[in-house]
């Protein structure tokens, strides 16, 4: 299975016209939040709900990061979930949580995003 890139649009949570395109975004079933560059989040108003939330990433290291809300577009699908607040180096990831909320699914014999629901049988 590959890598399987998206596009999307995030929009501040009440102020709905405030909003910025994502040309490629990483999708990311494993990862339960979506990640977004902060100063993106930040171009469109979104704020920082939570300070110094905690993340153990893979190589076991513990980092920081903010977490805000937003609305989250890909195509006619949406959702508003939890952000977190990228920092320099840190990947813009689709995660679960957003996926599951706009009711989508990776197609992995197609390496694209398609509408959840009933797998067909192979």
């Amino acid at each position: 299975m590959g890598t399987v890139y998206t596009s999307c649009e995030v929009e501040h949570h009440v102020q709905r016209s405030r909003r910025a395109a994502i040309p490629k975004m990483r999708v990311d079933s494993g990862a339960e939040f979506t990640w977004i560059n902060a100063k993106t989040l930040q171009r469109i108003g979104v704020k920082p709900e939570k300070e110094d939330y905690t993340f153990v990433m893979a190589n076991g290291q513990q980092i920081t990061r903010a977490v805000g809300f937003a609305v989250i577009r890909v195509g006619a699908a949406l959702t508003i979930d939890e952000v977190i607040f990228g920092e320099p180096g840190d990947l813009e990831i689709l995660g679960a949580r957003s996926l599951e909320g706009m009711n989508l699914r990776v197609d992995s014999r197609a390496n694209r995003l398609v509408a959840g629901g009933p797998i067909p049988a192979a």
